[in-house]
């Protein structure tokens, strides 16, 4: 048997195939919100920006040139110069992979660990979820930038280990959020059901109660990209997170914090990226809560 099928081919109303038609009522009503869709297009222009990056840019982001140095925008150089004469356009598109690396990187693997704590402990409950939960409650406590300084401070800097501090941090949320989905389906009758079908446990997790825990989920990891994205660029401004010469919006808002009474455009144009991105990243979320929202009917 398949994966597809050990996780499809479960009781009549198996949860999967109760969230399709939520899907889709709900992606009809995501569509006519102008918001997401601004949200969803400056996402989808961050991806193609990075992907197109060496095609639409026609300077190096990392060649100086000191005769260059602090000019405003103009034709050669849209965005203006920066300390050292680096384009800000070049610095700017290419900053969106350092953004997008860590965005993605942390999703990838916070969503999942937190998910698996959660509906470990939901389902078991007991010590086993007491003493996940008090595991969670010290991430949960402490703020998630001062909890990533700690450890990029123990680590070292760098983009990896940054991506490595911040999904220490970010994974608890999600625990958090999968363990009271699991703990409302712990007792229901379809369960009961599967159980006396004689599935088997990882069955159950993962072709039960594994989905209704994701809609939310995705939902929160989407609103938390912005917090994500914030994390990032605190540590690339303090000079913890993407190391010179890569260019990163942290580090950029970082080197043109001592020109911005006089040349403005240095820390503006990377800050302004930060707040767009967050911004994009929210709207699509508030998106996302009507196309998975469980309790739409």
């Amino acid at each position: 048997m398949s994966l597809t099928n050990w996780l499809t081919d479960e009781l009549p109303g198996t949860a999967w195939q109760a969230q399709c038609g939520r899907y889709y009522r709900g992606l009809h009503r995501a569509f006519q919100s102008p918001m997401t869709l601004i949200g969803a297009a400056f996402i989808l222009i961050m991806i193609l920006a990075a992907i197109l990056a060496p095609w639409i840019t026609q300077v190096d982001p990392n060649a100086q040139d000191l005769m260059s140095r602090l000019q405003a925008g103009s034709a050669q150089h849209w965005f203006g110069t920066d300390q050292l004469g680096r384009d800000l356009w070049s610095r700017l598109v290419y900053g969106t992979r350092a953004t997008l690396v860590i965005v993605f990187l942390v999703a990838l693997l916070s969503a999942p660990i937190g998910l698996a704590v959660g509906i470990s402990a939901g389902y078991f409950g007991g010590l086993f979820e007491a003493t996940l939960m008090r595991l969670t409650d010290v991430f949960m406590a402490l703020p998630r930038l001062v909890l990533a300084l700690m450890f990029v401070a123990v680590l070292g800097p760098g983009l990896v280990n940054a991506v490595f501090a911040i999904t220490v941090t970010a994974w608890a949320p999600y625990a958090r959020l999968a363990r009271t989905e699991a703990l409302v389906v712990r007792r229901s009758d379809f369960l009961h059901a599967a159980k006396v079908a004689g599935f088997s446990t990882p069955r159950i997790l993962f072709g039960q109660v594994l989905p209704l825990c994701v809609p939310s989920t995705v939902i929160r990891l989407t609103l938390d990209m912005a917090g994500v994205i914030l994390t990032a660029a605190g540590l690339g401004f303090l000079g913890l997170g993407a190391q010179p010469p890569l260019a990163e919006w942290g580090a950029m808002v970082a080197g043109g914090r001592s020109y911005v009474f006089d040349q403005w455009w240095v820390a503006a144009v990377p800050g302004a990226a930060i707040l767009f991105a967050s911004l994009a990243f929210n709207l699509l979320g508030d998106g996302l809560r009507d196309v998975l929202d469980p309790k739409d009917g």
